[in-house]
């Protein structure tokens, strides 16, 4: 759960680093934004899991409540940085969203 967490935080540090070679600054804050808008709510995600584990009442239920939330916080939090940050580069936003989104799964082909 949480390794899947530092991969995308990896991924979007990675992806942050060229997007500041391509598109300055701002294009590398944009896409620290677009992962970032993706790892806090998987982070709060696995917390949660972790902790109904720990405590013994994990559910089916439970995890497709947490999905939910997961994704409208993922939503909520893009919304929040699309008008909030002035600046915002599109293209390197859209970028460090996916890289994170997918980042176990470049983890999977890279070991493969």
């Amino acid at each position: 759960m949480f390794r899947a967490v530092l991969h995308q935080i990896v991924a979007t540090f990675a992806a942050a680093g060229l997007a500041w070679m391509w598109a300055g600054q701002h294009g590398a804050i944009s896409a620290g934004l677009g992962g970032t808008v993706v790892v806090i709510p998987n982070l709060l995600f696995a917390l949660s899991l972790w902790a109904a584990a720990r405590s013994g009442r994990a559910s089916a239920a439970g995890f497709l409540v947490g999905e939910f939330i997961k994704v409208a916080a993922t939503l909520a939090l893009l919304v929040i940085v699309a008008g909030a940050y002035r600046d915002l580069h599109w293209l390197a936003l859209l970028a460090g969203l996916i890289v994170a989104l997918k980042a176990n799964l470049f983890v999977i082909l890279i070991k493969a």
